[in-house]
C-alpha cells in the first residue's frame, strides 16, 4: 500500500510554531502560532494540537482564536453536550465549533477571520 501524499501545508503550519507576527503598522495587534504533531486521538483525530490567535496589545485580550485545547458543544442545551468537539474558533466574545479539514484551510480561515475583525475595529478598510 502506498503512503498517503504528504500534506505540505501541515509542514508550513508546523514551521509557524512559536512565531509572533505584528499584523498592523503600529504593532498593536499580533498573531501567535502554536502547532505540534500529537498522537491521533478522539479529541485530535488529525494528530495536531494547535492554537492560532490574534491579540490586542493595548487591552491584552485575545480577539480571534482557532484551537483544539478544550471541547465545545455545537449547540446549547442537552443535545449539544453529547456532540462536543475540540476543534473550535473564538471570535471576539463568541465561541463556535470549527470543522478542521487540513492545515491550509485552518490558516486561511484564521487569516480571513483576523481580517474581518480588524476591519470591524477600523484598523484598515
Amino acid at each position: 500500500m502506498a503512503d498517503a501524499p504528504r500534506d505540505h501545508s501541515l509542514d508550513a503550519l508546523l514551521d509557524l510554531n512559536g512565531q509572533k507576527l505584528a499584523v498592523d503598522e503600529e504593532g498593536r495587534y499580533w498573531a501567535e502560532f502554536s502547532a505540534k504533531k500529537v498522537k491521533p486521538s478522539p479529541e485530535r483525530p488529525h494528530g495536531l494540537n494547535y492554537a492560532l490567535t490574534l491579540h490586542d496589545r493595548k487591552t491584552g485580550r485575545r480577539l480571534v482564536g482557532f484551537d483544539n485545547a478544550h471541547a465545545v458543544a455545537p449547540t446549547k442545551g442537552p443535545g449539544g453536550k453529547k456532540r462536543r468537539k475540540h476543534d473550535h474558533k473564538h471570535r471576539l466574545l463568541t465561541i463556535q465549533p470549527y470543522d478542521y479539514h487540513d492545515a491550509a484551510a485552518l490558516v486561511a480561515d484564521f487569516w480571513r477571520t483576523v481580517d474581518s475583525v480588524l476591519k470591524e475595529k477600523g484598523v484598515y478598510p
